[in-house]
């Protein structure tokens, strides 16, 4: 008895012809189509590294469309043409499912909530420069984009003031782990041993505090802006109005800090020195993004792949069934964070 018949694929893909558009009239957000029916979006990528990261470097976000894209394993195998050696995650900062090799599921948040554009892992020591997105059910209800913004129209639009003090100072980040608190520490740090997330804290110029019998605290400063490797740019780039107290709904932030105080809050973010953020300073970021973002409604097989450092993303709320997959590569460590 002979097998299934192998699922039929594009062939022509060094040649194969695409649509591009600019979906911004800034230059924000390239649309690459396949031209041709069942075009595998790996191969067409393969070899052209170079001319991704050039349009990623003009455009800060691409968006394929139209290709061949269906399983989690097309789209895996197209994020590995790109970034051959995609990336764990480590220091996690939302609940995750691993689905395939270094493929997630994307933030397991409340459907019903905003998640707040922010660059993946800006309140770390190092982050992936590149992120990859892929659509294999687009919301059957409502909403669920990805929402993005980019750091060239919103980093000069952030006050002078607030700009200079982040600059001299910084950002600090209060986290704490624990079963009853935001993340489990052995969830964050895909370990269950206390001696690896020391030294991962060593490593990575953070301080640790053990508390009760499975609880953790971790301080760290890190950086208010991030230069670009490739185009030299500086941009905006830290988390600071993500896990600012009041990116928690009013009454949950209330509750917590009469149980917790304000440094038992799950996550909070602080200036550098150890000065509180004003509320209207974490509000304001957060609605500047909001304010500057560009919404591409999901297509079943989309791809999406985003320069972390230029681009911002996020999730709008949504309704029914979604699935959005994600993979990150080209790991960029902050030196003088460590």
């Amino acid at each position: 008895m002979s097998g299934p018949t192998p699922r039929r694929r594009g062939t022509a893909t060094i040649g194969a012809p695409v649509t591009r558009r600019v979906l911004v009239d800034d230059e924000f957000v390239l649309l690459v189509e396949a031209a041709v029916p069942d075009l595998d979006l790996a191969g067409w990528l393969t070899g052209r590294r170079p001319q991704l990261l050039a349009d990623l470097d003009r455009y800060g976000a691409v968006f394929f469309r139209g290709f061949d894209v269906r399983i989690p394993d097309d789209f895996s195998r197209a994020a590995r043409a790109v970034g051959p050696d995609l990336l764990g995650y480590l220091e996690r900062a939302a609940p995750r499912h691993e689905v395939a090799d270094r493929v997630f599921t994307s933030t397991e948040f409340n459907a019903g909530q905003w998640i707040p554009l922010h660059h993946e892992m800006s309140y770390s020591h190092n982050w992936p420069s590149y992120l990859y997105f892929w659509c294999g059910q687009p919301a059957t209800g409502s909403g669920g984009a990805t929402p993005l913004a980019s750091e060239r129209v919103t980093t000069p639009l952030i006050p002078g003031d607030v700009r200079e003090r982040f600059l001299r100072h910084g950002v600090r980040y209060v986290r704490n782990y624990g079963p009853h608190l935001d993340l489990p520490w052995q969830e964050a740090f895909q370990t269950t041993d206390r001696a690896e997330v020391e030294a991962y804290c060593a490593a990575s110029a953070t301080e640790f505090t053990w508390l009760g019998a499975d609880g953790l605290r971790t301080v760290a400063r890190r950086q208010a802006v991030a230069a670009h490797p490739r185009t030299g740019e500086t941009v905006w780039f830290n988390h600071a109005h993500l896990f600012h107290a009041t990116n928690l709904p009013a009454e949950v932030s209330a509750a917590l800090i009469r149980e917790y105080g304000p440094e038992g809050l799950p996550r909070n973010a602080y200036f550098g020195d150890g000065e509180p953020i004003p509320d209207e300073v974490a509000t304001g970021l957060r609605e500047l993004y909001r304010e500057h973002a560009v919404s591409v409604p999901w297509q079943r097989g989309d791809v999406l792949v985003v320069d972390n450092f230029l681009a911002t993303h996020g999730r709008e709320p949504f309704s029914g069934d979604r699935q959005i997959l994600v993979a990150m590569s080209d790991l960029y460590v902050n030196r003088s964070a460590v």
